[in-house]
């Protein structure tokens, strides 16, 4: 297209460090996925509960993406578009991990043995 600025040539230690990176990202991915069942039955989950706990994040992705993409495009700032978006997803996200330890209390289930 016209206007348009070409695209940077990376080398072959840039690629790596971004592979690595994604390697990384995937691990933890894996990680994840392989206790999440797991996790949601510590969590007080029946057996006939998790399929559609697994649902949930991905509905929520489907759902919320486009809409924070949408406003995200149309956002400018100091900080750029996109990184005021990752600032306060970061942000949610760690609250959520420091709330992790007492979810039990919150959702009022106990602990199985």
């Amino acid at each position: 297209m016209a206007g348009e600025s070409p695209r940077p040539h990376l080398s072959f230690w840039q690629i790596w460090n971004m592979s690595f990176g994604f390697l990384g990202i995937q691990f933890g991915w894996a990680l994840q996925m392989a206790n999440m069942s797991a996790i949601y039955e510590d969590l007080g989950a029946d057996a006939h509960q998790i399929p559609i706990l697994w649902l949930a994040a991905p509905l929520t992705g489907l759902l919320v993406q486009p809409v924070i993409g949408h406003v995200s495009d149309r956002t400018w700032n100091r900080l750029g578009r996109r990184r005021p978006y990752f600032l306060v997803g970061a942000l949610f996200a760690s609250v959520a991990l420091l709330f992790w330890y007492i979810i039990r209390i919150l959702m009022g289930s106990s602990r199985r043995s």
